[in-house]
């Protein structure tokens, strides 16, 4: 029986409602170049917002702790202790005494404040301060209702994070992933969705099914998700707000669910039919399938070009798996790995100058990222098993799973989920309830 998932509708109205006379601190200001490998983090002063009331004091303190921990989680910046501030929260309304957060070695400050309306809705403003030349980067302001104030910290995160350093942010954000439990030989498999922090957890199927590869919608609103069926496999497409359940179809040739054109009116998938496993693409409003490979190796894995032009595939058509690239209607194919070992479940990124991979090479498994002609191949995590990257919206960081090693009576080995940067340096848990698998990163919220 399928979980309904209560998301909080207030946790989904939330509006921005203007800039806040933003003036950049100089023609650069304070900026991190996050295409450089082992950086120093940018020590960030965030105070508690300001809030009159017990429940805007709260609500300033908890939006400023769940800011905090996104930026320092993304690696790119360093929360000073509170303890060390000097000036206050109220104080920080009339201005920042600038030579106070200097003198803690901050270089970038964000002071905010929390207001609750009459009508019970909730008003937050925060700036940006460049603390070395003393001038204001950026400032916003935000209205939701007082449940909302999580979804409305990630989003205060995001506009943080593209002002330093120039990218669009990843925070207002969710995963959906496989959740795990009991032994190896007897796995019960839920689907689950949270917050890309871990938080707003939620199951989404109860167990009593074997469910596989969950993939978002572009609206990330919609997941598809492969679930066993009497031992076949069938595609479901799920609502995430309402919770509705609907069949894309039963493939019982199919072992990976399909993924989503970028326009969301296709998918694409393979499936094992004649003893031959080929890539083919469905209309979502028609149903109709229209077969893009035809040849005798293995064909699996697709995903599409974010301009939806072309796929990326693993194919064993050169005597192992490798990955191959083609127009998205079948033509042109062509192989763009060539390291040793094998690669599987290539992902296109969203920003289209990479491709994520998993690699097996002397008894170990890696992530990594190529460019769609195959140069510039990096590793970015290893182990015993990892597997499955899924690209954050603004194409830079990726999660992915670890498993450890189980006996041979399927006790012990754990699953759990990860995050790594383009660097490679700043691979992070995701904490669950439970063990975890295959996720995928949803686009920005809408």
């Amino acid at each position: 029986m399928l979980t309904r998932l209560r998301l909080a509708a207030a946790a989904l109205a939330v509006a921005c409602v203007g800039l806040l006379a933003v003036e950049p601190a100089s023609a650069q200001g304070v900026r991190i170049d996050i295409t450089k490998g082992n950086m120093r983090p940018l020590p960030i002063a965030i105070p508690e917002m300001f809030g009159n009331s017990a429940q805007e004091a709260q609500a300033g303190k908890d939006i400023a702790r769940v800011v905090a921990a996104d930026l320092e989680r993304s690696g790119l910046f360093k929360p000073i202790d509170q303890r060390a501030f000097i000036q206050t929260a109220a104080a920080l309304q009339a201005g920042p005494r600038f030579a106070d957060w200097k003198q803690i070695n901050a270089e970038a400050l964000v002071s905010g404040k929390a207001e609750i309306g009459p009508d019970g809705r909730m008003r937050v403003e925060f700036r940006l301060w460049d603390v070395f030349n003393e001038q204001q980067m950026t400032g916003m302001a935000y209205t939701a209702t007082p449940q909302g104030w999580r979804r409305l910290a990630h989003m205060i995160s995001d506009a943080i994070y593209k002002r330093i350093t120039g990218e669009d942010g990843y925070f207002d954000t969710q995963l959906v992933y496989i959740s795990e439990s009991g032994p190896k030989n007897d796995r019960k498999k839920r689907l689950a969705i949270m917050d890309q922090d871990g938080e707003n957890h939620r199951f989404l199927t109860s167990g009593e099914e074997l469910v596989l590869t969950p993939r978002f919608s572009p609206t990330a609103r919609e997941i598809t998700y492969m679930s066993y069926f009497r031992g076949t496999p069938r595609v479901y497409l799920l609502q995430i707000d309402t919770a509705r359940r609907e069949l894309l179809g039963d493939f019982p040739g199919m072992t990976f669910a399909p993924r989503f054109s970028p326009d969301g009116n296709k998918v694409i998938m393979s499936l094992a039919q004649d003893g031959n496993t080929e890539v083919y693409e469905m209309n979502l409003l028609t149903r109709q399938k229209r077969r893009l490979t035809n040849h005798p190796a293995i064909d699996t894995s697709p995903s599409y070009s974010p301009d939806g032009a072309k796929v990326v595939f693993n194919s064993d058509r050169g005597g192992t798996p490798q990955l191959y690239t083609m127009d998205a209607d079948g033509d042109n194919a062509s192989r763009i790995s060539f390291g040793d070992g094998r690669y599987t479940t290539p992902v296109w990124s969203p920003r289209g100058d990479l491709i994520a991979f998993t690699k097996q090479k002397g008894g170990e498994f890696f992530v990594g990222v190529m460019r769609p002609d195959g140069s510039d191949e990096r590793l970015l995590a290893k182990g015993w098993l990892v597997e499955g990257p899924t690209w954050a919206p603004n194409g830079r960081v990726l999660a992915f799973w670890k498993e450890t090693p189980s006996d041979d009576r399927g006790r012990g080995g754990t699953s759990k989920l990860y995050t790594v940067d383009l660097t490679g340096f700043n691979e992070r848990q995701v904490l669950t309830p439970l063990d975890g698998s295959d996720p995928a990163w949803s686009p920005l919220i809408p």
